[in-house]
Order: C-alpha cells, then sequence, then structure tokens
C-alpha cells in the first residue's frame, strides 16, 4: 500500500494523507480543508469522505 495519498473534491486538491502509526494524518492544501488538518484517519477513503462532508457543509460530521 503507499505511503501518502491525494485527496481531492470536485478536482480541487484538498490535502494529502500520510501513513503513520495509527493510521493516515491529513495535511490540508487549502484554507478550506485547515478544520482536517492533523487528524488521523484509518485510511484514505475516510480522510476523502470527512473533506467531502467539509465542502458539503456538514462540519459537525467532518470532524
Amino acid at each position: 500500500m503507499p505511503d501518502s495519498y491525494i485527496i481531492e473534491v470536485n478536482s480541487e486538491t484538498a490535502g494529502i494523507v500520510v501513513r503513520g502509526q495509527g493510521g493516515y494524518r491529513f495535511f490540508a492544501a487549502s484554507h478550506q480543508f485547515n478544520r482536517l488538518e492533523g487528524q488521523l484517519f484509518r485510511n484514505a477513503r475516510e480522510a476523502e469522505r470527512a473533506a467531502r462532508k467539509l465542502v458539503n457543509g456538514d462540519v459537525r460530521e467532518a470532524a
């Protein structure tokens, strides 16, 4: 499995996730995704879902 993934939402780069101890850590590519900065996810797909929820206005669910 790769150690990092680029997360895109609506053709915009949201950030990257990097595999480390305990999961994948999110690093935001723009201020729009700063709320996810540093969060740990089980996998890249979970991080992508959180970024999509953030864009769709479901901030409560994104964190």
